[in-house]
């Protein structure tokens, strides 16, 4: 049987322009994100023919209802720049942590595959996954707060980092529905899961 390509890319009968990327680092999860106007979904090598164009379906629906390649409106909901996110995160360190984190930055990442969230105190930056697209604001504004938190705590994920989470009053609600999203992609496949865009079932808000 002769091996899959490494990457191909086709346009999809509605007009989207997607490029497959597999790798045999990739063991467990499908990502998917918009570069360059054009769909990228990471599959792992080993999945079949069958199996690759199911999750290349899926994938490339959550993309579009999530936002269109340029980044902008998309079914009437505008999608938050790197701007919005750092301008989100100022409003929630106000709000819950006394305006003390102070980041430097926030933006959009899509190299994170078995976290939704990192933080570096040391010079003030925080990340998120462009997993979290599409998933409720308050599902990220609870990944922002735990990254803010962070900045502010010095036990890790200790008693001083917890108290500091806490103080975002949907946490527990926001942690139970990530749970959820890791475990139906891992368990219930492709097209099944409640939001997401990746399929790890040790998906976390930790830092790196």
């Amino acid at each position: 049987m002769p091996a899959h390509p490494k990457e191909h890319e086709f346009t999809s009968e509605d007009g989207v322009r997607v490029r497959v990327l597999r790798s045999a680092r990739r063991t467990r999860t499908v990502s998917a994100s918009w570069r360059d106007g054009a769909a990228v979904v990471s599959v792992p090598a080993r999945l079949s023919t069958a199996q690759e164009q199911e999750w290349v379906r899926t994938m490339v629906r959550k993309l579009r209802d999530g936002r269109s390649p340029d980044g902008r409106r998309q079914g009437g909901r505008k999608v938050a720049s790197d701007a919005d996110l750092y301008r989100r995160a100022q409003r929630l360190d106000a709000g819950h942590l006394g305006g003390r984190a102070l980041p430097a930055s926030v933006c959009w990442v899509s190299n994170q595959n078995s976290r939704w969230g990192s933080a570096t105190p040391a010079d003030g930056t925080i990340r998120l996954s462009d997993r979290l697209r599409g998933m409720p604001e308050w599902v990220q504004d609870y990944v922002l707060v735990h990254e803010l938190a962070h900045l502010l705590a010095t036990d890790g994920h200790g008693p001083e980092f917890r108290a500091l989470e806490a103080r975002y009053p949907r946490t527990a609600e926001a942690k139970a529905y990530l749970e959820g999203v890791s475990f139906a992609l891992h368990r219930l496949g492709p097209g099944q899961a409640p939001g997401g865009c990746a399929d790890d079932p040790d998906d976390g808000a930790g830092t790196a």
